[in-house]
């Protein structure tokens, strides 16, 4: 049985924010925040003192210059590396720096038409599409792991991107030090079955072998049992998601974009991003596609950047 893929529809796309106008709340908001931080650790420092004698005011002290000169120096340098890192791969624009992880994760739950039978009764890791959030951030995932241009390393850490990878071993094994240095440098690596089979078509026991057996290899050759699962091509049934939970998967994401070297496709009729949004892609190359993996990242950050994004981490949000 060959694998189905969900339609998409067309429609016609919203207008993005500007990116200099995000990029420059954001490093507003920062320095902003920094000053309140410096001035309340004056204050908070004043109040381990001696309490002032009875009918003088306390004094708030404000913070030296010499601190908001360094912090701002910091800042600065900062910027710098990344434009220089910008220009360096190609980009009109600089990648607009995320927000801090949300100290409370929100509530990750099955998108409605993506349930399974007794998906809550039987507490099933959730399909999702898009994580419920305001901040304006999209996540980017890369599924298989057939293509291992080391380019592509290079340029997501001097950009300093991150990506979350669904793995299937029959892809990956002719070089499992690739996804290492990959993990290494802080990529999330998560189960994207042993052979990539359509698993609707398999049965339970065919199914579980599939995932826990991608466990175990995530296990030994990476050090750890991943949480995170993608089902190959987006289709699953109730026996996907209950092996799923067997072998320790808690989050079942699928996707909302997808971008390719030379296009984007889409599960909205708006055409458009959305904040939260699971971005897809491939491990892939000239032999698939009509360019590079570099050549395909250009293209997701130019259209992310111009439209006001910046790009999280998946498992921040989880």
């Amino acid at each position: 049985m060959r694998p189905v893929r969900q339609k998409y529809k067309n429609g016609s796309k919203g207008a993005g924010v500007g990116a200099r106008a995000h990029g420059a709340g954001l490093r507003g908001g920062v320095a902003a925040l920094a000053l309140a931080a410096l001035v309340s650790g004056c204050a908070d420092a004043g109040s381990q003192g001696v309490a002032p004698a009875h009918g003088q005011q306390a004094k708030l002290h404000a913070p030296p210059a010499r601190a908001l000169d360094s912090y701002a120096t910091r800042l600065g340098l900062a910027q710098a590396r990344r434009v220089a890192a910008a220009k360096r791969w190609g980009l009109t624009e600089a990648p607009l720096t995320p927000p801090a992880p949300p100290a409370k994760k929100p509530l990750i739950t099955a998108r409605a038409g993506f349930e399974v039978d007794d998906q809550e009764e039987l507490g099933l890791p959730p399909v999702f599409t898009t994580i419920p959030t305001k901040d304006k951030v999209v996540f980017l995932t890369i599924d298989d792991g057939e293509e291992k241009d080391p380019k592509f390393l290079r340029m997501m850490s001097d950009l300093k991107i991150p990506y979350s990878a669904f793995l299937s071993d029959y892809l990956i094994s002719d070089n499992y030090g690739y996804f290492r240095k990959m993990r290494d440098r802080g990529v999330t690596l998560n189960n994207h079955t042993l052979h990539h089979p359509y698993l609707p078509g398999l049965s339970y026991q065919e199914q579980k072998h599939e995932i826990c057996g991608m466990q175990n290899v995530m296990r030994r050759q990476f050090g750890k049992r991943p949480t995170v699962f993608r089902p190959p091509y987006g289709n699953y049934n109730q026996d996907t998601l209950r092996a799923a939970k067997t072998c320790g998967i808690k989050y079942a994401p699928i996707w909302d974009e997808e971008v390719f070297v030379d296009h984007w496709e889409y599960r909205e009729w708006d055409r458009d991003l959305h904040p939260g949004d699971i971005v897809l892609t491939h491990f892939r190359g000239r032999n698939d596609w009509k360019g590079t993996m570099p050549d395909m990242v250009r293209r997701f950050l130019k259209r992310v950047t111009d439209e006001g994004y910046a790009v999280a981490r998946l498992e921040d949000y989880l």
